[in-house]
């Protein structure tokens, strides 16, 4: 029988100073006139038209991701906040992140972006090294990097997340190990540390950069996950790594399968209909300009999930977790029987791959090395 999840709110802002080339996201361009107070106006009626679909429910955390959307005002984030909270409500205690790049931070810019609401950063700063940056196509210098996580604290931050990528053009172990050292002597809160990978329609797939051999990459994950450890960052997921108390929950919803509507040019969603029992998936029109173009909601598809899906969605995230999740929700959030997925994960579970705990849904030790592996043999299943 499904239960009702938490309830988070991702509202995606597009424009952005640079697109980057390993950027796959929808993000584009800025211009010289960024149309930052209709863009507004049409977050606020798709929140609006949101509201039969989440009655009675508060939000559990907030997400402003892009593209930049610390280009936008803080009187425009405050504006979507206190929308939210006027129409929804939030949760005692809700995180409410944005992400911002080191290259557009202005001091009193940040003082207003806190006094709006916001209390978590994600600084995308994704490497120390102005080489590797300059390889990135980032905007930003590593000092301006250092500067920005400062001018963040005295902005009144006491939540930030830094992003670093790994797997870097010519990168070797100790240049990886030296990024993280200079992350961590800023003290984060939490650290998002990715490898870099090459997806399709962006300029890195079209020219392909030469990147760090297989045996090289191994290296790298093994040192840097010592060096975040020692430091007092717990893994709690394949890239995600927090001081106690300062795990990501807007991701920890996602991972753990929960609701969250999705607002702005392109962005999804998924919603849970206990009666009559589905759980939908939403989807927004993508090209900015189309979407402020609507006279109607911005909104492009609104569509169930079917049960094979369900269970194959649910188990390529839950298993991300290096905790896993407890056994229950697979029935709550999915409303599926745990026979669905039994069979592979009982083959799984002899092969050493994910725990034979039966309140639990994890992968083992193993596992974790072995991931890509383990989510394949769900997605076979399918």
């Amino acid at each position: 029988m499904l239960v009702l999840p938490p309830l988070s709110l991702y509202v995606h802002i597009p424009w952005c100073v640079r697109k980057c080339p390993y950027c796959d996201f929808n993000s584009h361009r800025a211009g010289d006139d960024l149309p930052e107070a209709e863009y507004v106006q049409r977050l606020l009626a798709d929140l609006q038209q949101s509201l039969p679909a989440v009655q009675g429910r508060r939000l559990h955390s907030v997400f402003f991701g892009g593209g930049t959307p610390s280009l936008f005002s803080p009187a425009a984030i405050g504006e979507v906040l206190a929308a939210a909270e006027r129409h929804i409500g939030f949760e005692t205690g809700a995180e409410i992140t944005m992400e911002a790049n080191p290259g557009t931070f202005e001091q009193e810019k940040f003082r207003g972006f806190r006094a709006a609401g916001v209390n978590r950063l994600s600084i995308g700063v994704q490497s120390f090294s102005d080489l590797h940056l300059q390889q990135l196509g980032r905007i930003h210098s590593a000092g301006e990097a250092v500067r920005a996580v400062a001018m963040a604290r005295e902005a009144g931050f006491d939540n930030l997340n830094i992003d670093l990528m790994h797997g870097l053009p010519g990168q070797t172990p100790a240049d990886a190990c030296a990024d993280l050292q200079q992350a961590l002597a800023l003290r984060p809160e939490h650290l998002s540390w990715y490898q870099l990978t090459i997806e399709p329609n962006t300029e890195f797939y079209r020219r392909p950069p030469l990147l760090p051999e297989d045996d090289t990459l191994a290296d790298i994950q093994q040192a840097g996950e010592a060096i975040l450890a020692q430091a007092g960052l717990q893994q709690y997921e394949v890239s995600a790594f927090a001081r106690d108390g300062r795990r990501s929950q807007h991701n920890l919803n996602y991972w753990q399968f929960g609701d969250y509507l999705g607002i702005g040019a392109g962005a999804h969603g998924k919603i849970t209909w206990p009666q009559p029992g589905r759980i939908e998936r939403t989807r927004m029109t993508r090209l900015p300009q189309h979407y402020l173009q609507r006279d109607e909601s911005g909104l492009a598809a609104a569509e169930p999930v079917d049960a094979d899906e369900l269970a194959l969605e649910f188990m390529m995230n839950a298993l991300r977790l290096c905790d896993g999740v407890e056994r229950r929700l697979f029935g709550e959030r999915t409303g599926l029987p745990w026979s669905q997925v039994a069979g592979v994960y009982g083959e799984l579970c002899e092969r050493g791959l994910v725990v034979a705990d039966e309140g639990r849904i994890a992968t083992s030790s193993l596992g974790q090395r072995y991931l890509n592996e383990v989510l394949s043999a769900f997605l076979c299943a399918e």
